[in-house]
């Protein structure tokens, strides 16, 4: 995996084909009818220790990931989905301090373009930096 002209490497947890009805969108029935969105969630985390103790304490719960993009694709509406994805993946980090890596991949199936299309959407990667501070 490539981002940013670096490329990630080590242990991460996966979270693929989240579903989720939002009020995501510039036009206003976006915000009025809501769509359906798709994710998929990449956090990069040392399994190391996990995976010797096999102890849930010594990792991160895929859960608690699915909760927070769950609390944001369903809470208040954002005109963006760059907005909607860097929210998630914040969080992420703020709440996670193993986590070093995260990548939200957010699509929206249902848009309003002549042609087949499966989604269109954004991809983003946020990194962990101690010189930089997490801000929503």
């Amino acid at each position: 995996m490539e981002a940013d002209g670096m490329i990630l490497k080590g242990d991460k947890l996966i979270l693929r084909g989240l579903m989720f009805q939002g009020y995501h969108g510039v036009l206003p029935e976006e915000k009025t009818l809501g769509q359906k969105f798709l994710i998929d969630i990449d956090a990069w985390v040392d399994l190391r220790e996990a995976g010797k103790s096999d102890n849930i304490n010594d990792s991160v719960s895929y859960v608690d990931i699915y909760n927070i993009a769950k609390d944001v694709m369903e809470g208040p509406g954002y005109n963006l989905l760059e907005s909607v994805a860097h929210l998630i993946a914040t969080r992420t980090l703020q709440r996670f301090s193993q986590i070093s890596t995260v990548r939200v991949k957010l699509g929206k199936p249902h848009v309003s373009i002549q042609g087949p299309v499966d989604y269109l959407g954004v991809e983003i990667f946020r990194f962990r930096n101690a010189d930089v501070p997490l801000i929503n």
